[in-house]
């Protein structure tokens, strides 16, 4: 098999190169002479991850689609720290990215399975207070195009960034409790009728009848002695400043457009 390089990194203070090789090696050169230092032996498939350290010039960290991630001191040539990320009842997952803290006390890794995973020192009661299952039930749901061609939310038929915040669901669309809720930005001072989702039936492509989150279960706007929504109010109002603001500049713009056809606007 003809070698090839697949991932290059130089070290903090940039004298040394290391690259990752289709051979499951990586080899560490003197970034001056080019002399081969090291061979770095333990990745059994290919390593597309390679990360410097922000401030330790001797540590490099490496993870591969074998789900091994490494910490080397490139200096010596030796392994200091090796995991493997094993999946109870589905194998090992495939590191695809992972990325140092500034301070360089943490570093994170996403893996094929879509999992996070957080190494560091300390603690991990922090991490303790967020569900292990996190998406927004907004996921994946289909979008389509108007007739101007914008982007809408197909169920709600809204612009997806002026939709209001999604609610937390674990993989299988089941909302977490409101002290969950509470985590999604925009949501830190709902009071609690608003975090509770609208349950509906929704068909999946495999023909399957799930109950999921469809929407957010909300009082009569039009009872007495009950307020609006504080964000659908935030959203008209920047609506209606920003229509403000174009027919102001549409006023003061001279007649007919400029520099080929004119820009459309959305209503």
């Amino acid at each position: 098999m003809k070698p090839k390089v697949t991932m290059i990194a130089w070290n903090q203070n940039d004298n040394y190169v290391v690259t990752a090789v289709n051979n499951h090696l990586l080899k560490v050169w003197n970034s001056s002479t080019g002399q081969l230092l090291h061979d770095l032996v333990g990745h059994a498939d290919e390593v597309f991850v390679l990360e410097t350290h922000p401030f330790d010039c001797r540590i490099m960290l490496s993870a591969g689609h074998d789900g091994n991630i490494f910490i080397w001191d490139i200096t010596k040539g030796t392994k200091t720290k090796h995991y493997f990320n094993m999946i109870e009842g589905q194998g090992h997952g495939a590191v695809f990215d992972c990325k140092f803290s500034p301070d360089g006390q943490h570093f994170a890794c996403t893996d094929s399975h879509g999992h996070l995973l957080i190494f560091g020192f300390g603690c991990s009661r922090p991490y303790e207070k967020i569900p292990d299952q996190m998406f927004f039930h907004t996921d994946y749901r289909p979008l389509i195009r108007d007739s101007n061609n914008y982007v809408l939310d197909e169920q709600t038929q809204q612009a997806p960034h002026l939709m209001p915040p999604p609610f937390l669901v674990d993989v299988d669309g089941n909302p977490h409790p409101t002290k969950y809720q509470r985590l999604v930005p925009g949501r830190e001072n709902c009071a609690d009728e608003h975090l509770i989702p609208q349950l509906g039936y929704v068909a999946t492509s495999d023909g399957e009848v799930v109950e999921q989150v469809i929407g957010q279960q909300t009082v009569d706007q039009d009872e007495p002695g009950l307020e609006p929504s504080i964000l659908d109010g935030m959203i008209r109002q920047l609506q209606l400043e920003q229509d403000m603001r174009t027919g102001a500049d549409q006023e003061s713009a001279p007649s007919g457009p400029q520099n080929g056809e004119g820009t459309p606007r959305r209503g």
